[in-house]
């Protein structure tokens, strides 16, 4: 790791960058136009590449580690105490097909950057393996693969750099595609109007009219944090427990290795966890306000962390070729997840959810749903990206083993 000005170790400082830019974007958003239309995620996330990329700040941390673990299970929560149950389903059953759909843009994307830069990439069949399953489940399936093919250890790095950013200009695009309008004419976009209905007629911004003021009491916010604490620490536990008892890997059944992906994964366990809660206690989760405004900021120190791998110099140092094999698949998949949404007359909004939750991952899509206030789609978005955690790896292992006897 190269020298930047701040250490990995100085966490306090890297704390308050994070939470200080996170918090700057916000206010940006809320304050300027320019910076409403390219959202506050986006200007988090290439505020971060900017200071890692400039050697301000390191690309890896124990800090962005705890973001991952602790700040965004927090999050989920908090922004689904509000969500209207009765629409999950019928959300959920158009995503599972466009979800589906969008796969097979990841494979087909695989494929062609296979047979086009296979003379040029060593130990691409492993990488076509891992990359594929990857952009199928996200980062779980990108390391299970990784570990399964025991790929050397230096090819896997340059895999990461070239990942993390490739995974960091998709975000920029899937925030900005919703408001290219020759793109929008063509799809339904029945959240976006949702959220734009919500603008009020005076200079305020699209997000600061979203974002409106309201009551909140001490109680609310003592009540929401403690209460999504309570299901997070209870959902891992729960994860935990039928995980190291269920059998998985490669010598496990397709029974075993699917229940283990099913009741055996934090984020689908604490997603349950909370839809339940909400069935049987909704009037104590209606009247919690502000879980909603701590969950979105919790959002966009996620979006920070997410550009800070994302270093530019060091792709181009190690494997740029790498970033182009990635670069393909992700167009790809985009690609033909758009023409398949339009064919099945899908909504932009499920189209960009379901490519998002194919390359980076049920989270990721799920923290795009939140960013951009499509708050009906971010449970469903979780629980239809997390089957891509149980067919990724198959779909991975398949493709590797079929190149493996190209090369």
């Amino acid at each position: 790791m190269k020298e930047t000005l701040i250490q990995a170790d100085d966490s306090i400082t890297l704390w308050g960058i994070i939470i200080i830019w996170a918090s700057v974007s916000i206010f940006l958003e809320q304050r300027y136009s320019w910076a409403s239309k390219v959202t506050g995620a986006i200007i988090a996330l290439v505020g971060a590449m900017a200071l890692s990329n400039f050697g301000i700040i390191p690309t890896e941390s124990p800090v962005y580690d705890a973001v991952w673990s602790v700040i965004v299970p927090l999050a989920i929560p908090l922004l689904l105490f509000h969500v209207n149950l009765k629409k999950i389903w019928k959300e959920s059953s158009r995503l599972l097909l466009i979800f589906l759909l969008s796969s097979i843009g990841t494979v087909a994307g695989t494929i062609i950057a296979f047979f086009t830069l296979r003379n040029h990439i060593p130990f691409l069949d492993q990488l076509s393996g891992i990359f594929g399953a990857s952009y199928i489940g996200g980062g779980v399936n990108f390391a299970a693969m990784a570990a399964k093919f025991e790929t050397p250890g230096e090819i896997i790095s340059a895999a990461v750099v070239a990942d993390n950013l490739m995974m960091a200009l998709l975000f920029i695009i899937l925030m900005m595609i919703p408001a290219l309008h020759f793109i929008r004419k063509g799809y339904p976009t029945p959240h976006v109007e949702e959220v734009e209905k919500n603008q009020s007629d005076d200079d305020k911004t699209l997000a600061e009219s979203f974002w409106k003021r309201k009551e909140v009491s001490l109680k609310d916010k003592a009540l929401s944090i403690g209460t999504a604490f309570f299901l997070v620490i209870v959902s891992l536990k729960i994860a935990e427990f039928f995980a190291g008892i269920i059998p998985s890997g490669e010598e496990a059944s397709f029974f075993n290795n699917l229940l283990n992906g099913i009741i055996g994964d934090q984020y689908l366990v604490l997603t349950t966890l909370t839809f339940v809660a909400l069935a049987v206690f909704p009037n104590y989760f209606s009247g919690l306000n502000g879980s909603q405004e701590i969950g979105t900021y919790l959002i966009h120190i996620f979006f920070v962390v997410i550009g800070i791998p994302a270093s530019i110099t060091l792709i181009v140092q190690t494997a740029p070729l790498l970033l182009v094999f990635a670069f393909i698949i992700v167009a790809i998949n985009l690609t033909l997840s758009l023409i398949f949404g339009k064919l099945f007359r899908m909504s932009l909004e499920e189209i960009l959810l379901a490519s998002n939750a194919n390359i980076g991952g049920p989270t990721t899509a799920a923290a795009f749903a939140i960013a951009k206030g499509w708050r009906q789609l971010v449970g469903p978005i979780l629980i239809v990206g997390t089957l891509g955690y149980i067919i990724g790896n198959y779909i991975g292992t398949f493709l590797a083993v079929w190149f493996g006897t190209l090369m």
